[in-house]
């Protein structure tokens, strides 16, 4: 058996085309979907990712602002800024880059952000709504993995999943939408024992820990659906994620290549999320 491969960015580029007819007609109506982007510092590999999220904004019709402060700037003159963008009716999603400098309180931050505006997922308000189910913004990367899955035309229903990991970005709020989707749900972390005996149960695999090549063939169920959210810098300078993609292309169903898996689907949720708050705060 050899797995086939979910191209996250084909799907991600089909959702995008979608988008941009949608934002097309939200035009003809008036209603220019508006995206601000706060990053503080210098950081090279924030500063890029901003950077293809203002891109990505460009090429579906998404006006997108950048705003850039210093490293030194003070916790409340940020808090300050987000006040202003929350009051701005041009501007429907807010997000603010991660990690922040140390002195700032990445919390007060997240919470500052209009419940409305915040196309991150992270407010606590769309955090319990996710979790009871309500109406809310999904975090952009467990959003996309749940689309990965579905649209490999397998059914997520009745399924036993197992998470590697359990950062509050991915891992738990994956967790929790593989949940809603009616799966049985396994989080497994680094206090885990027996990991291999655990992951070797999964139908479904996401593993999102940081770790290169962590997950091997040896560690998957025969025909498993295996998502790949690790982004990893080898030495070589090449890219590889926290599965060993060539031992176990050949043992699962599906799985994701890094890169070109589950990258592209991150921005593209976040597209989404921005066009969807456009709608709601301007009803």
């Amino acid at each position: 058996m050899t797995a086939q491969i979910i191209k996250g960015k084909e799907v991600a580029q089909e959702i995008r085309t979608a988008l941009k007819e949608e934002v097309s007609g939200l035009k003809e109506n008036g209603l220019v979907p508006g995206l601000a982007v706060i990053i503080v510092g210098e950081n090279p590999a924030s500063l890029s990712y901003v950077r293809a999220k203002h891109k990505a904004c460009g090429e579906i019709g998404i006006y997108s602002e950048i705003i850039e402060k210093d490293a030194s700037i003070t916790e409340e003159d940020l808090l300050s800024e987000i006040d202003a963008l929350n009051e701005n009716p041009d501007i429907h999603g807010i997000l603010v880059q991660l990690p922040l400098p140390k002195h700032i309180n990445e919390k007060a931050v997240i919470n500052k952000i209009s419940a409305l505006k915040d196309v991150d997922g992270f407010h606590p308000v769309n955090v319990g709504n996710m979790l009871i189910g309500d109406d809310c913004y999904l975090p952009c990367t467990p959003d996309g993995i749940i689309e990965l899955i579905k649209r490999s035309g397998e059914d997520i229903s009745g399924k036993h999943a197992v998470v590697v990991g359990r950062s509050n970005i991915v891992g738990k709020p994956v967790a929790m939408l593989l949940l809603q989707e009616n799966a049985t749900v396994t989080v497994a972390h680094s206090r885990t024992k027996n990991m291999r005996e655990i992951t070797k149960q999964a139908d479904i695999l996401v593993a999102a820990v940081g770790k290169p090549n962590l997950i091997g063939a040896e560690d998957i169920k025969p025909g498993a659906i295996v998502i790949d959210v690790g982004v990893n810098r080898l030495e070589s300078g090449k890219l590889a994620g926290d599965v060993d993609f060539e031992s176990v292309k050949e043992v699962a169903s599906y799985i994701t290549p890094v890169p070109g898996g589950v990258g592209p689907m991150t921005i593209t949720m976040l597209l989404r999320n921005t066009v969807e708050a456009a709608k709601k705060i301007s009803k």
